[in-house]
């Protein structure tokens, strides 16, 4: 059994044990939503065109249980995303556990370290109001160098909130502090200003909507995208 195998079987074990305790003491919440994008930029890189992408969550006294997926319609850029997350929250601080899965041709259930189209990922975050900052690293999956060794690519982000009349903000920017997925080197790889917004359809119906101006520096790339959220 690989080191792959093992860290999912683990993460579900441990959900489990953690979410039973936390339903028996807290209130248990769903939450069913989705986006709808005119392109999938994550982390300043571009992943496919127009995309749906579902989400599914289960939270109870901090602990979380969520699934999220990205399907695009265009092709060739049709992608098939679906990530599962266990995360802890307590006041500022979050920790978060997500495996990836980029690749609808391969077998899911595939986690041999030289074959599967997973990748593993650990976060650690912090909320200070005015500020947030998360570290992310993949540390197991198909995360390799360029001398086949593990990349151990992380990824660095800090992003402010505020809001300019009735329109919420958030600024963000992103660096990779060595090679791996995001550059080959040291880098900026996301500077981000996203803008949300209510816009009313009729005097009880509001959609949610969203743009976003993306620039990643290191491949001298920039993005514009506009989504609404169900």
């Amino acid at each position: 059994m690989n080191i792959q195998r093992r860290v999912l079987q683990a993460t579900c074990i441990v959900a489990v044990m953690l979410l039973i305790p936390a339903t028996a003491k807290s209130q248990v919440e769903m939450s069913v939503g989705g986006d709808l994008v005119s392109s999938y930029i994550w982390r300043g890189s571009y992943c496919g065109g127009v995309s749906v992408q579902p989400a599914l969550g289960l939270s109870a006294g901090g602990f979380s249980v969520t699934a999220w997926g990205s399907v695009g319609f265009t092709s060739p850029e049709y992608l098939e995303e679906y990530d599962f997350t266990v995360g802890y929250g307590v006041g500022g601080f979050s920790v978060a556990l997500t495996d990836y899965w980029f690749n609808s041709s391969s077998n899911y259930f595939n986690y041999n370290s030289e074959k599967t189209a997973h990748m593993i990922e650990g976060t650690l975050a912090y909320d200070f109001g005015p500020l947030a900052v998360s570290w992310n690293t993949f540390f197991a999956g198909n995360d390799f160098g360029v001398d086949g060794g593990r990349a151990y690519s992380t990824y660095i982000e800090a992003s402010a909130p505020f809001a300019v009349g009735s329109v919420g903000l958030k600024a963000e920017i992103g660096i990779t502090p060595r090679d791996g997925l995001y550059a080959d080197r040291f880098n900026v790889v996301n500077i981000g200003l996203t803008g949300s917004k209510e816009i009313r359809i009729t005097d009880t119906f509001l959609i949610p909507a969203f743009t976003k101006i993306v620039f990643n520096p290191y491949v001298q790339q920039a993005h514009f995208v506009f989504g609404i959220s169900l």
